[in-house]
């Protein structure tokens, strides 16, 4: 019981996948995951292998095939969605739906899972979200139409609505996908932040491979062999990040710490 404790998030014989005509497709099975809290983990692995549907599945948007995962030592399953919406916060990758929120309307959304019924911003809830903005540097950006940001903007203020929904774990999937190198890196460095100055655990599913051995705490390895988790430090020296690829187009340096062609 005590060192089930220390563990933000955990999984015990994890299978994830679909079900299809009433059969399941296992992407990946047995995952044991262990992680503390106020980590920044970077989820690694080729296209199609099942990043976003291990991240899908720890956070309750899609069931898991077997296993059990639990949040703060409590099953995720006994999770109600407003309690699993105070614990983690999401941002995807999909285009937000077309409306004329402003920047603040969205970042406010947040607090939807601390306000009453009919939505009343306390003055609690206005420092939280104005704390969201200011830790993200979009101050600027408050009165702006949501549509009228570029993607790096837009990127910074889905932070800032998942930091306004005060969750102890924020999950993103590929949240670079659409940035340039200096957004990338931008975008790299405030969750960085996040996770080192304010305790929140980070998970990041990202192709931006070297720049995650550079800053990341922990890295999560997805494989066709296997799925191993740990210290970057540790899972270099192991040899762990030879096999994320099976190409002979692309290995990884050791001494360098990354991956060259």
């Amino acid at each position: 019981m005590k060192e089930a404790k220390k563990h933000i998030i955990k999984t015990t014989n994890l299978s994830i996948g679909y079900t299809s005509k009433k059969k399941n497709i296992v992407i990946a099975s047995d995952l044991n995951i262990k992680l503390e809290a106020g980590k920044m983990v970077c989820l690694l692995g080729k296209n199609g292998i099942g990043k976003s549907t291990l991240l899908r599945t720890l956070t309750k948007v899609q069931n898991a095939l077997d296993g059990d995962i639990y949040l703060n030592n409590q099953n995720l399953e006994k999770f109600s969605n407003l309690e699993l919406a105070k614990t983690l916060s999401l941002v995807f990758t999909e285009r937000l739906p077309e409306s004329s929120l402003t920047v603040f309307e969205l970042v406010a959304l947040g607090r939807q899972p601390h306000t009453n019924w009919i939505g009343y911003l306390t003055n609690e809830d206005m420092k939280i979200i104005q704390n969201a903005f200011k830790k993200t540097k979009t101050e600027h950006l408050m009165n702006s139409k949501f549509y009228e940001l570029s993607d790096g903007q837009l990127q910074r203020v889905m932070i800032a609505r998942a930091l306004a929904q005060n969750t102890s774990i924020i999950i993103l999937d590929e949240p670079t996908a659409h940035l340039d190198l200096h957004h990338t890196i931008n975008t790299f460095s405030l969750l960085k932040n996040l996770a080192s100055e304010f305790n929140k655990t980070i998970i990041i599913s990202t192709h931006e491979i070297n720049l995650a051995l550079q800053i990341a705490d922990e890295l999560w390895l997805m494989s066709p062999q296997k799925f191993v988790s740990g210290k970057t430090d540790t899972l270099i020296c192991n040899n762990e990040l030879n096999s994320l690829f099976d190409s002979d187009l692309i290995k990884f340096n050791k001494s360098l710490k990354q991956f060259t062609i």
